[in-house]
């Protein structure tokens, strides 16, 4: 339910603490792992380029007076994107907003309520479309005990595994495949703190730090062991519980890991694992997409704090990932 007039109205405040669970923005990486790809027109064309024409060996010794060996290459130019709009609105009434303590602060409190229903559905959507079997060349399935070789590791959080060799193994086979080493690995939060723990991680990263303290692993210990230039975190949480059922908080990320290649800059000819499509010229949008108005609903006698976001996450390459299900028990 709405705020009512008897919870914005404090009668005996507390005049220099508010308490909100507010989720820090940072938590939320989904406009972070691929590029951003600003467009001014809700949907479009793209080019997409066939590599096996570029990676074959089709140069030919030349005889005097005789043509070069030659080739050709194909394009596809019917790749759409199209920037689906989400919006969520939160409506300040006159009769709250004349009765709220100076503590409290409704267009603040309404401008954060709409710009984290924001971040939530673009990570839900990100993990969606992303962060699961079915969209990547390269799967492996987390299991408890005898995987089998090619389709199942075992689970990360299990000392007898082997996740430094499994991260090095995939690389090299998208690598081999592609021409393209992943340069990002996303982790679930839960994967994270397993291996942190895991003695296989904990040995190597010992060895390099300053004796005598405990061996601590940081991100900055993870990129350098995997050597991977970039390792984001899937921290936030989403709410899955119906309004006025009991809260049902879960990890937006899950129990996974992806490892892909992200391309340091859109551009033509430059593949990645995936780009997003930002709809920029919806109307003032900004980079990612999204625009916050406020304006009169004078028949609700309220000012509404609205929130758009338009945007497409497009999977470019299945081949340049590799992902791992259920990674950690």
């Amino acid at each position: 339910m709405n705020p009512t007039k008897g919870d914005v109205h404090v009668n005996r405040p507390l005049t220099n603490i508010s308490v909100a669970y507010l989720q820090d923005q940072t938590n939320f990486i989904a406009d972070q792992i691929f590029p951003n790809i600003p467009v001014s027109k809700q949907s479009d064309l793209y080019f997409m380029y066939d590599r096996g024409f570029f990676n074959r060996d089709e140069m030919e010794e030349r005889a005097p007076g005789t043509e070069s060996a030659g080739g050709d290459y194909t394009i596809e130019t019917d790749t759409p994107y199209f920037a689906k709009v989400y919006a969520f609105h939160h409506d300040i009434s006159d009769q709250r907003r004349a009765n709220t303590d100076s503590e409290l602060a409704p267009d603040r409190e309404a401008t954060e309520l709409v710009t984290r229903k924001g971040l939530i559905k673009r990570e839900r959507l990100w993990v969606s479309k992303f962060f699961k079997t079915g969209v990547w060349t390269n799967n492996r399935n987390g299991v408890s005990a005898a995987p089998t070789p090619g389709t199942e590791v075992l689970h990360w959080s299990d000392a007898a595994s082997t996740p430094i060799e499994d991260i090095r193994t995939s690389k090299t086979t998208v690598l081999e495949s592609t021409g393209f080493e992943p340069n990002t690995l996303v982790l679930g939060q839960k994967v994270v703190d397993a291996l942190a723990d895991h003695p296989d991680v904990v040995d190597r990263v010992k060895y390099g730090q300053t004796a005598g303290g405990p061996a601590m692993i940081e991100l900055s210990e993870l990129v350098a062991l995997f050597k991977i230039p970039r390792i984001f975190v899937m921290k936030s949480i989403v709410n899955t519980a119906a309004e006025g059922a009991a809260n049902v908080h879960s990890f937006i990320g899950g129990d996974h890991a992806l490892l892909v290649y992200s391309a340091p800059t859109p551009g033509l000819m430059t593949p990645s694992g995936g780009y997003t499509f930002s709809w920029t010229g919806f109307l003032g949008a900004q980079p990612q997409g999204q625009r916050i108005k406020r304006f009169r609903m004078e028949h609700l006698s309220s000012d509404r704090v609205e929130i758009d976001m338009a945007f497409d996450q497009k999977l470019i390459s299945a081949d340049l990932g590799f992902f791992f299900n259920g990674i950690v028990a």
